[in-house]
């Protein structure tokens, strides 16, 4: 394991570089993101731990930065997610940002960047309940249009790594729903997912129609989009909200979670039913842990944030395990 202090600044997400297997960014944000200001900080690191993890880039903004996504297709450019409503788009080689996109009337906490069809897409969930369309490449200063569906704050949404132009969307009001962005006004699907608020999901990587959500009941469900009535499975552990959810590109099943009890959790949910789909709980921060991110190049290999100002690069025993079997 490989750590880094991120000195005054709390941690909200941390995302691989699709392009490079020593890449890694995060955000993080002064008082907690409450007020202050932030920064998305860029690393490099060594995947064998070998060496210290260190900061190559460091790109401040006014406001807090909630979500950090990269672009499919230029390695030096990602976007994140503003406190200030706005959606910030970076070229790392420098500390401003080469577009800042303004639509939304609250504040950004999710963005994601296509990575099937139109892989000059990006789409933001915000506080003002809606998702929106962006189309980078065409450098627009508007929207493409708004997805308006959920009744509560929009905390996550997700492209589809399978289908194009699908995305997934968790909200306040207890729902994920699925939309197809040739259809923006009425959603494909809506999952009542959780009885209370649903702050995260993920899309499994191996099976189209597999979602996995997370809320502050302190759970995660798995749905199958063919069948929404049930979930095909809950996994129970963590003690307070789960804030993240992310599927293993890897293994089949696996699932890596963090929560505000300060604990990543891994899960397998395939395994039979009877028996715990609990892995590892890791608990090696001493604050809420809002991001966590599974490696696309380095099997097993994990990073996740929190506030304890924390950022940690590990390979947990129980993924190790999975993928020697």
């Amino acid at each position: 394991m490989t750590s880094f202090h991120t000195q005054g600044l709390h941690g909200y997400s941390v995302k691989f570089s699709p392009f490079s297997p020593t890449r890694l960014a995060c955000v993080a944000c002064q008082q907690y993101g409450i007020s202050g200001t932030a920064a998305l900080l860029i690393f490099e690191f060594d995947p064998n731990f070998n060496a210290p993890i260190a900061v190559t880039q460091t790109c401040k903004w006014e406001d807090g930065l909630f979500d950090v996504s990269w672009s499919e297709l230029d390695e030096a450019v990602c976007v994140t997610a503003g406190g200030d409503g706005g959606i910030q788009v970076w070229n790392i080689t420098n500390n401003v940002p080469m577009l800042v996109l303004r639509e939304h009337e609250k504040e950004v906490y999710s963005v994601d960047w296509c990575h099937t069809g139109d892989k000059n897409l990006v789409i933001s969930g915000s506080w003002d309940n809606t998702v929106k369309l962006w189309d980078i490449g065409a450098g627009l200063g508007k929207s493409l249009g708004s997805f308006a569906g959920h009744y509560g704050v929009v905390y996550s949404a997700v492209w589809s790594p399978h289908i194009s132009g699908c995305f997934a969307s968790t909200s306040a009001d207890g729902t994920a729903r699925i939309w197809d962005i040739r259809k923006q006004y009425m959603p494909q699907h809506v999952i009542p997912a959780h009885e209370t608020e649903v702050l995260s999901c993920d899309w499994s990587k191996y099976d189209d129609k597999i979602l996995i959500t997370g809320s502050v009941d302190c759970s995660l469900r798995v749905w199958d989009l063919r069948n929404t009535k049930s979930c095909l499975c809950q996994m129970c552990g963590h003690t307070y909200a789960v804030r993240r959810v992310r599927c293993s590109p890897y293994v089949a099943g696996t699932v890596a979670s963090c929560s505000y009890d300060f604990t990543v959790r891994t899960w397998d949910f395939l395994k039979p039913q009877g028996l715990s789909p609990l892995l590892e709980t890791i608990d090696h921060h001493t604050e809420f842990v809002y991001g966590v991110d599974f490696s696309t190049f380095v099997p097993g290999l994990v990073a996740d944030c929190g506030w304890d100002e924390t950022i940690r690069l590990y390979k947990p025993q129980s993924l190790n395990v999975l993928q020697t079997l």
